[in-house]
């Protein structure tokens, strides 16, 4: 003899969002804008920085580069990501970039 089942219709609650669902969703559509915006910019720091400069330019390429990579750690922390060595391996981020991450630096005018 076979168990008697429960009707589909009536054997999980109807789907119905709440404002947290709402708000949940909201938010982690945010982060992942957030998130691709900061590797698009990270990606086109590091394509300026390959192209070449010397000097003050080359200068202002690294502290641009180091800028982006911060905000992408940043964003993935924020996803509660914090082993960041893949981030670093997959954008080929150079030890010259990183060693200027998070570093205070003078503030120019332009």
């Amino acid at each position: 003899m076979s168990p008697l089942r429960m009707p589909q219709g009536l054997s999980e609650p109807q789907h119905v969002d709440t404002g947290e669902a709402v708000l949940r969703f909201e938010l982690l559509e945010e982060l992942d804008g957030g998130l691709a915006r900061c590797e698009r910019r990270l990606e086109a720091a590091l394509a300026a920085l390959a192209a070449g400069g010397e000097g003050a330019e080359r200068s202002r390429r690294l502290d641009e580069a180091a800028d982006a990579a911060w905000r992408l750690i940043v964003q993935h922390e924020a996803c509660d990501v914090c082993d960041h060595r893949e981030l670093i391996a997959r954008y080929h981020i150079p030890a010259e970039v990183l060693g200027r991450v998070g570093a205070i630096r003078p503030r120019r005018d332009g």
